[in-house]
């Protein structure tokens, strides 16, 4: 797969398929990009579950952090990945290690292994690298879009009034 760019509904039949993520390289440093994006699929309704070795057994925004993907006891759709880019080939190892195959591997902005990415893909695994799920969740959501940034979606809907964000949820085009 060509990971120069992906089509909107790629990006949003993953967001509304998963519901477990993983994020590895999660941080309880609030002002860490990884601590307000969990806080952020949280607020979504994700299941979030921090992968942090040095963090392991504490809490971060109130979910069990754990030292390694195979010691969550439960199956995660989506792995989530904070790590340079050199880390992603041990981090796909790990996930191709795991008893249930999450559904995709996503690395973060700035993040890119291709040979990691086209194992994965052997494995039947989706994969989105050098993207955010924050920034795509709000963009195909709308929600950018309040805050002056062209997000491309136009809608005549009424956002959905919820504790914390609004939300339309993510559209697929």
């Amino acid at each position: 797969m060509n990971h120069d760019a992906y089509e909107n509904s790629y990006i949003a039949g993953i967001l509304n398929s998963v519901k477990t993520i993983a994020v590895v390289g999660a941080s309880a440093n609030e002002v860490r990009p990884s601590y307000f994006v969990m806080k952020y699929l949280l607020a979504k309704g994700y299941s979030v579950i921090p992968v942090n070795p040095g963090h392991a057994g504490k809490e971060i925004l109130g979910q069990m952090t754990y030292a390694r993907l195979a010691d969550i006891p439960v199956p995660i759709d989506m792995v989530d990945i904070f790590r340079a880019s050199e880390a992603v080939p041990a981090i796909v190892d790990e996930v191709l290690a795991l008893e249930s195959l999450p559904k995709v591997i996503w690395t973060q902005l700035t993040v890119r292994h291709d040979e990691a990415a086209a194992r994965a893909e052997a494995a039947g695994i989706k994969v989105v690298m050098n993207r955010c799920p924050k920034i795509e969740y709000a963009r195909l959501a709308g929600e950018i879009g309040w805050n002056g940034v062209n997000s491309g979606v136009v809608s005549a809907r009424k956002p959905v009034m919820r504790a914390g964000f609004q939300s339309f949820g993510v559209r697929e085009r």
